[in-house]
C-alpha cells in the first residue's frame, strides 16, 4: 500500500535512471511490472543486490518474439504508465513505441529516459552521467579551481536530473490523465534536468554572488563553506553561509576576535583563511570537532560513508538506512503522514512473477509455455 496504490507501471528493463524512477514509484505503492530480457547479462548486472528493483514484479520475455510484444501491449492496455530508457528509436523498432502504445491505451503516460533527449544532434550518441552534466553546465562548479571538475557518480545527472524529473513528469501526466486529460509522452533528458537544477545557482550568478569561475562564488569560495581533513584523516563539513552562523562557528573555533575572520565576506581573504582553517582542523581528530560543533547553529556535519551514516544517531532516529539480509539501502523518500511508503519490497529474481502475470492476462498454459524461458 502507499500513496500510489492502484497505479500500474510497465517498466522496460534498462540501466540506471529509468529503473531508479521505477523504484521511486514502487516505493510509493505503485504496481511496477518489470519486463526483463529472457537471458543475457548487463554491464551492471546487480542481481539480488538490485535495490532499484525492490518492490517490483519481474516478467522475463524475449522481445524479439512477436508473441512477447503482443503480450507487453496487453499489459500496457491496462496500465497507467510505461517507463523505458533505450536510445531513441529502439522501442519503435521493437514495435513498442509511443504511437503504438497510445493506440492501445489513449490515456497512457509514456515515460522516456535518455541522456541527450529524443531530438537534437547528440540524440544517438553514447554517453554517461558525467558527459550529460558536463554539457548542461551542472559539472562546472564541482571541485576546486586547481583540480578538474568531478561530481559524485550518477547523483547529479542520472538520478537528480534524470530519474527524479522522469518521476515528477510521470506523476503529473498520470494526474492529468486521471482527471480527464489524454495520455502523452514524457521526454525526460538528463541534459535537460541537470540544466534545470542549475536555476538556483544561475539566480545567484545573476545577483553577482556566483561568478562562472570556480572557487570565487559565495557557495564554493569562502573558507566557511567546504570540507576539511582532521588529524585522523577523516573529514568534516561546514556550511556557515549566514553571518550569525559563521559568527558562531568562529566563536566555537576560538577565532571570533581575529580581525581577518571578522571579515567573513571579503573574497580577497578567503584563500588564506581556508589555509588557516585547514591547519586548525588538522590539529584534532574528527570526534573532537563533532563534540565541539555538532548540533549547534555552526552548520556542521561529519563527512560519513554510508555505513557510518547508518550508525549516526540522527539517521538512526529517522531510520534512514537499513540492511535487510545484509544489503545496505536507504528508506523511501519523501515521507507521507497518512499513506506511508513501505520500501520493504523484495528484489525479484529475473522472471519470478512471469507465470502469475501471464495468467492474470488470461493466457492459457500453452501460450504461457511459448513465452516463458
Amino acid at each position: 500500500m502507499g500513496v500510489l496504490d492502484g497505479i500500474r507501471i510497465i517498466e522496460i528493463a534498462g540501466l540506471g535512471p529509468a529503473p531508479f524512477c521505477g523504484m521511486l514509484l514502487a516505493d510509493m505503492g505503485a504496481e511496477v511490472i518489470l519486463i526483463e530480457r529472457a537471458s543475457g547479462s548487463d554491464l551492471l548486472a546487480l542481481g539480488k543486490h538490485a535495490i532499484i528493483h525492490r518492490g517490483k514484479q519481474s516478467l522475463a520475455l524475449d522481445l524479439k518474439n512477436p508473441l512477447a510484444i503482443a503480450t507487453v501491449l496487453k499489459l500496457i492496455a491496462g496500465a497507467d504508465g510505461v517507463i523505458e530508457g533505450m536510445r531513441p528509436g529502439v522501442m519503435e523498432r521493437l514495435g513498442l513505441g509511443p504511437e503504438v502504445c497510445l493506440q492501445h491505451n489513449p490515456q497512457l503516460v509514456y515515460g522516456r529516459m535518455t541522456g541527450w533527449g529524443q531530438t537534437g544532434p547528440l540524440a544517438q550518441a553514447a554517453a554517461h552521467d558525467i558527459n550529460y552534466i558536463a554539457l548542461s553546465g551542472a559539472l562546472w562548479f564541482s571541485g576546486q579551481p586547481d583540480a578538474a571538475p568531478m561530481a559524485p557518480p550518477t547523483l547529479v545527472g542520472d538520478l537528480g536530473g534524470g530519474a527524479l524529473y522522469l518521476a515528477m513528469g510521470m506523476l503529473a501526466a498520470i494526474l492529468h490523465a486521471k482527471t480527464g486529460g489524454a495520455g502523452q509522452v514524457i521526454d525526460a533528458a538528463i541534459v535537460d534536468g541537470s540544466a534545470n537544477l542549475m536555476n538556483l545557482l544561475l539566480s545567484a550568478h545573476a545577483a553577482g554572488q556566483q561568478p562562472f569561475a570556480r572557487g570565487q562564488g559565495i557557495l564554493d569560495g569562502p573558507h566557511w563553506y567546504g570540507s576539511y581533513v582532521c588529524a585522523d584523516g577523516l573529514y568534516v563539513s561546514i556550511g556557515a553561509l549566514e553571518p550569525q552562523f559563521n559568527g558562531l562557528l568562529f566563536e566555537r573555533l576560538g577565532l571570533a576576535q581575529d580581525a581577518d575572520f571578522q571579515s567573513a565576506y571579503n573574497p580577497r581573504l578567503w584563500p588564506q583563511l581556508r589555509v588557516r582553517l585547514n591547519e586548525l582542523f588538522r590539529q584534532h581528530p574528527r570526534q573532537h570537532w563533532i563534540d565541539l560543533l555538532e548540533g549547534c547553529d555552526a552548520c556542521f556535519a561529519p563527512v560519513l560513508d554510508p555505513r557510518q551514516a547508518m550508525q549516526h544517531p540522527h539517521m538512526q532516529a529517522r531510520a534512514v538506512y537499513s540492511a535487510p539480509d545484509g544489503l545496505l539501502q536507504a528508506a523511501p523518500a519523501p515521507r507521507f503522514s497518512h499513506t506511508p511508503s513501505d520500501g520493504s519490497g523484495q528484489i525479484p529474481q529475473r522472471g519470478q512473477h512471469g507465470q502469475a502475470i501471464l495468467q492474470s492476462l488470461g493466457l492459457n498454459p500453452a501460450e504461457i509455455a511459448a513465452l516463458l524461458p
